[in-house]
């Protein structure tokens, strides 16, 4: 009887073993690409439609919505003309961010997914994975709460027919009809403006993009016009003084304001639909932000010049302002460029979700249904379909500007680990993501020392945050740029074919370091959510993705040129 039993546990602990032995060999897999000429030759595949400058109006429709009419003003409240400062900061820093994207969706030009499949790349499995959940629930939340505003906006424009003013329910479309305490809020409208854009989305990549393409054109037009107008308005004594509140709540304000330029990345996922990848992928990134740049800058200097920066208002900062000037035309024109904004972002948004689906239903780490393509349209259209019934449902039910608070953890750990894989894949002992015995330790190190200054961000950024001496920042910053000179001097690089971003390791350290101290400024409830959601990724992982995953071939191949048929 005894022995029967220490068979049994022994049976046990070596079936436990083996779980874990098959979960850490599955979870370690980097992913092994193919040559990208066979990427779109199959009927069934996405289809390359969209030249350099769809690729910048995709950036810049993703990246300004109704925010350029709102954030603009409400950081100047804080940081005063100074704000302009606070925009031009967080652009550099997302620039920097941009040029690890380029890199990365210059070497890879021809796969969808990226943060996601770079991470796949360079790291492994698990890596990607969970950052693509962090990716995903940013996305839901805020696609959600985008068509919400919107619905929000699109009620204001009907209002304006006499017939209807003051007659729409808010059930319809002004936030919500609340039930049960609020936990339900029940909005008609959201979901189907969600229904008309997957619609759109599902028709094809060349229809979605010229109703992209219109819809940014005309808010561009919109905020260049706003300018021009609001210059002529520009008083220049209103401008001082420059920082009432000092230097810092310029900074501060460029942590705020740095999200309102997320949204260049949505470039690296059309990948596979570029007519041009390898060269226009770089352009489009880094086009695209640039444009967004000038445009934040230019409204901030005239909405802090019409008005003095003390009175501006907190909900509609630039229409009032345009409205004290005797100019209320110009407040309706904004709120049908914030109608324009809002449809562009939550339409790339929901854009850039299918497409991440999509790359890992190919994968096997979802369910091989995310994977099809429908063979006229050229659109993963049970992707788009999935991603549409998610924000339709959370936009239509529940009132999630309450969830706004655990937002852009996403973005901010897509692009940490973007950067990361910039360093990984430039290290001239990482061969394919298949390091030799040899250099293990080298490789190693090098990974430390991203991680360390990854902990330099976060620990810099939470000692700002609650006001300690400036002297443990400056230790912070101190271990990370030792980190950063091990990097640089431990680590041998090579010359990536396509687009290479500078001072490798120096910018995406950099990248990261800024990156993970915004992570620090979240709210403590983004924290949780992001380590609650780590582990149910993981379980997920554990359940499903392990048992499912296909890595493909047994080797790496980068693009070293666009395929054949794409340089014609």
């Amino acid at each position: 009887m005894a022995s029967t039993m220490d068979d049994s546990r022994h049976k046990d602990a070596t079936s436990s073993s083996t779980c874990f032995s098959h979960f850490c060999s599955s979870a370690l897999r980097a992913k092994t690409l193919k040559s990208s000429s066979s990427a779109n030759n199959s009927s069934d595949g996405l289809i390359r439609r969209l030249g350099v400058f769809d690729l910048i109006l995709l950036g810049v429709g993703a990246s300004i919505g109704a925010g350029i009419f709102v954030v603009t003003g409400t950081v100047a409240r804080d940081a005063g003309p100074g704000v302009t400062i606070s925009f031009i900061l967080a652009g550099a820093s997302c620039v920097l961010n941009a040029l690890c994207y380029a890199e990365l969706a210059s070497r890879f030009p021809a796969i969808v997914g990226g943060a996601y499949m770079y991470a796949y790349t360079a790291f492994n499995e698990i890596t990607a994975f969970l950052v693509f959940m962090q990716l995903m629930l940013d996305y839901h939340i805020g696609a959600a709460s985008i068509a919400r505003s919107l619905a929000s906006y699109v009620a204001t424009i009907f209002e304006l027919i006499p017939a209807l003013k003051g007659n729409i329910p808010p059930w319809v479309g002004h936030g919500g009809q609340e039930f049960f305490g609020g936990t339900l809020s029940i909005n008609i409208l959201a979901p189907i403006l969600l229904a008309v854009l997957t619609v759109i989305l599902c028709l094809g990549v060349g229809e979605s993009s010229a109703v992209n393409s219109f819809m940014t054109a005309a808010k561009v037009v919109i905020v260049i016009f706003v300018i021009i107008v609001g210059s002529f308005k520009v008083d220049v004594d209103n401008w001082t003084p420059f920082a009432p509140n000092g230097v810092k709540h310029i900074f501060t304000g460029a942590t705020v304001v740095f999200f309102a330029y997320v949204g260049f990345d949505a470039v690296a996922n059309s990948a596979e639909e570029s007519k041009r990848p390898q060269r226009d992928l770089p352009i489009g990134i880094l086009g695209s932000l640039l444009v967004c740049v000038v445009l934040y800058v230019g409204v901030c200097l005239v909405i802090t010049g019409m008005v003095p920066y003390n009175l501006l208002g907190e909900d509609a900062p630039l229409s009032e302002a345009f409205t004290s000037k005797g100019l209320k035309y110009v407040s309706i024109l904004i709120s049908i460029g914030a109608v324009a904004g809002l449809t562009t972002t939550l339409l790339v948004g929901l854009y850039v979700q299918s497409r991440l689906y999509l790359g890992l239903g190919r994968d096997g780490l979802l369910p091989s249904i995310f994977a099809k393509v429908h063979p006229i349209r050229h659109t993963p259209i049970h992707s788009q379909i999935w991603v549409g019934i998610i924000a339709a449902v959370l936009g239509g039910l529940f009132n999630v500007h309450i969830l706004s608070h655990i937002l852009s953890v996403g973005s901010l750990t897509g692009y940490s680990v973007v950067a990361a894989c910039v360093v990984t894949l430039r290290w001239k002992n990482n061969t394919g993501n298949r390091v030799s015995s040899k250099c293990i330790s080298t490789w190693c190190e090098g990974v430390l020392c991203i991680f360390l200054v990854a902990c330099c961000g976060f620990a810099a950024g939470v000692l700002y945050r609650f006001g300690t001496h400036f002297i443990f920042m400056i230790v912070a910053v101190v271990i990370a740029i030792m980190a950063c000179a091990a990097l640089c001097f431990r680590q041998a690089y090579s010359d990536p074919p396509g687009f290479s971003c500078p001072c490798v390791p120096i910018v995406p350290s950099v990248c990261i370091f800024f990156n993970i101290f915004l992570f620090a400024q979240l709210h403590y409830e983004a924290w949780i959510r992001f380590i609650i959601l780590s582990i149910v990724s993981v379980g997920i992982y554990a359940f499903y993705g392990q048992y499912h995953a296909n890595p493909r071939s047994d080797e790496t191949i980068i693009y070293h040129m666009a395929p054949e048929e794409d340089r014609h």
